[in-house]
């Protein structure tokens, strides 16, 4: 199935049934009055995420949605039935955005949560609510809009780097995705996602996305579209070869992944990121560490590093140990802010 992340649509609430005109006529009742019953309210139209779906291809093929249009009132007091609201499918991470605002509507990131975005027509009155046969039912018309769907994938763990690094054999090292691997650049076209699993209620998720290079931003290679998979994502994994064949510079690599990123979002700088240095296997063994240590120190890198082969699974094992403790640390420390009252004061010394 081809990976699809954005989409636009229209849609359409469906109007109010109009308010019925009409008097009581009946023997022996002479001034029956009016008896005219209200309009039906229009059906809406609500977004639905459903973790079946998994892109947002199939609307490609149907880009405007309708709801039922309310029945009109009748005599006799008999008020009109509103219309069945729409349901559309889509996949859990989607956030809309209207775009004649650009204004961000919701994001749905649960199963099943549920998004109005357009309300159906109010039902027009009818005239058994006023005391002149004159005045006509009123009725609204709901308007049309034009929404932005944009699929963001929910990964705890977002995997960066120049084409042939070496991403795509490291989650296939890490956990049972099996993403297409082969010599060549850009070999992956479209995200793919990985569980890493390491005990029980010991698991989080991977992101893989298209390799980046040095002007990305500017619409080379495939862009920086797919940078939006990695925004929800917790830490990352900022992984290079640490031999590239062409004989690049990898500090080169690093900073100009990292200038890519400063110009899709200077936020992701200050996202806890994780240097991986793969391939190791193509270094002499007794030159692998002296080389990852003097790339680590010409980068004046702080955070954590790993030397690994992902083709061999050398080293991988250990990464994500240590990314399970990290979150690990993370949940405890949210817990701990959560129990905390706002009065209190915590002891000097006490975590």
């Amino acid at each position: 199935m081809k990976f699809v992340d954005e989409a636009i649509i229209k849609v359409l609430a469906g109007d109010g049934g109009n308010g019925c005109i009409s008097f009581r006529r009946e023997k022996f009742i002479p001034f029956g009055g009016p008896d005219g019953g209200d309009g039906g309210s229009g059906g809406s139209i609500w977004l639905v995420a459903d973790e079946g779906l998994n892109t947002l291809v199939d609307f490609r093929h149907q880009r405007a949605f309708k709801a039922q249009r309310g029945q009109n009132g009748m005599g006799s007091d008999m008020y009109g039935k509103g219309g069945d609201d729409t349901e559309i499918r889509v996949p859990v991470g989607t956030v809309v955005t209207n775009v004649d605002t650009d204004e961000i509507i919701g994001d749905l990131t649960a199963h099943g949560q549920r998004l109005l975005v357009a309300q159906g027509g109010k039902g027009g009155l009818g005239n058994i609510h006023f005391k002149s046969s004159v005045n006509r039912a009123p009725r609204t018309s709901p308007g049309v809009r034009e929404l932005k769907l944009e699929l963001k994938l929910l990964a705890d763990v977002g995997l960066l780097g120049f084409p042939n690094a070496g991403k795509s054999t490291f989650i296939r090292a890490v956990s049972a995705a099996t993403p297409r691997v082969a010599d060549y650049p850009f070999t992956t076209l479209h995200p793919n996602l990985g569980v890493v699993s390491l005990g029980p209620d010991q698991s989080f998720v991977i992101a893989d996305i298209p390799g980046l290079i040095e002007g990305a931003a500017e619409g080379h290679g495939l862009g920086i579209q797919f940078l939006r998979h990695v925004a929800r994502t917790r830490l990352l994994l900022h992984l290079v070869d640490v031999a590239p064949i062409d004989g690049a510079d990898v500090v080169e690599q690093v900073h100009a992944i990292e200038h890519e990123l400063q110009k899709f979002d200077a936020e992701l700088l200050d996202r806890p990121r994780w240097l991986v240095l793969n391939k190791a296997d193509v270094l002499p063994e007794d030159e692998r560490q002296a080389v990852a240590e003097d790339i680590v120190k010409r980068l004046g890198w702080t955070q954590p590093w790993f030397l690994v082969s992902a083709i061999a699974r050398d080293n991988t094992l250990p990464v994500c140990q240590q990314i399970q403790r990290f979150f690990e640390s993370q949940r405890v420390s949210a817990q701990s802010r959560k129990d905390m009252l706002p009065g209190d004061v915590r002891l000097r010394g006490e975590p």
